[in-house]
């Protein structure tokens, strides 16, 4: 057995040595998984069949993206993937733990988002959506004064919710993307498009979320990957 798989097995000796037992018969757990924490997140992701994906098309204007949110809380929200793509729908890709309590919460959640003119698509069982689309979702768009920041949430509930209840009215969310990985913090990356007349309180609204934050904003990856850069924008 490797080092790890071997552990069981020592500790056995051990304690046989130092409480001097003879004549039991004893047994000792050996496993050895070759496997990091990277790979034992994708083993719980892939194991837990409590999570449920969406997509979900809502009208691409200020507020939207809160008022689909408003209609997941209080559930536990998973993943959330959005990219800006024009000044007409939005395509969202989104998961979240139903309220197990609660019978058909899930078919409750997109009646309701159906009730509100919010399209959506059940893909839980698409295998297409889970194992690839997920990652790609996004992609390059022209966005006009767009900035980009991301911020480490705490993983607690409400936490998302405080941070949108925050945004100015005003402020279209342009990009949005999470994925919860099990950790005391969430990796989130957003796209706010706020008017340069708007620094000052955009910097107070950053100050004061009390999350900690980076701006990503002249980050080349950011203008490589997520960022159509137009004619006059380079003139």
């Amino acid at each position: 057995l490797e080092p790890a798989g071997a552990l069981g097995v020592a500790g056995m000796k051990k304690y046989v040595e130092q409480n001097g037992i003879t004549g039991q018969t004893l047994v000792a757990i050996t496993s050895g998984a070759n496997m990091d924490f990277d790979r034992l997140r994708f083993v719980s992701e892939r194991a837990d069949e409590s999570e449920k994906t969406l997509a979900v098309t809502i009208p691409e204007r200020p507020g939207s993206f809160r008022n689909l949110y408003s209609m997941i809380w209080p559930r536990n929200v998973t993943e959330f993937s959005y990219r800006f793509e024009g000044h007409g729908n939005a395509d969202i890709l989104i998961s979240f733990q139903p309220v197990l309590n609660i019978e058909n919460d899930f078919e409750g959640v997109m009646g309701k988002l159906k009730e509100n003119d919010f399209d959506c698509i059940d893909l839980t069982q698409n295998e297409l959506a889970k194992v690839h689309v997920r990652h790609l979702a996004g992609g390059r768009s022209v966005v006009q004064h767009e900035r980009l920041v991301r911020f480490d949430f705490p993983e607690s509930p409400g936490a998302l919710q405080r941070f949108l209840l925050s945004l100015e009215i005003d402020w279209n969310v342009s990009l949005f993307h999470y994925r919860n990985h099990g950790d005391d913090f969430g990796r989130v990356l957003v796209g706010i498009q706020v008017p340069d007349t708007c620094d000052k309180k955009f910097q107070t609204f950053l100050d004061t979320l009390g999350y900690s934050y980076e701006d990503e904003t002249n980050n080349p990856v950011y203008t490589r990957f997520l960022r159509t850069t137009t004619e006059s924008e380079d003139e």
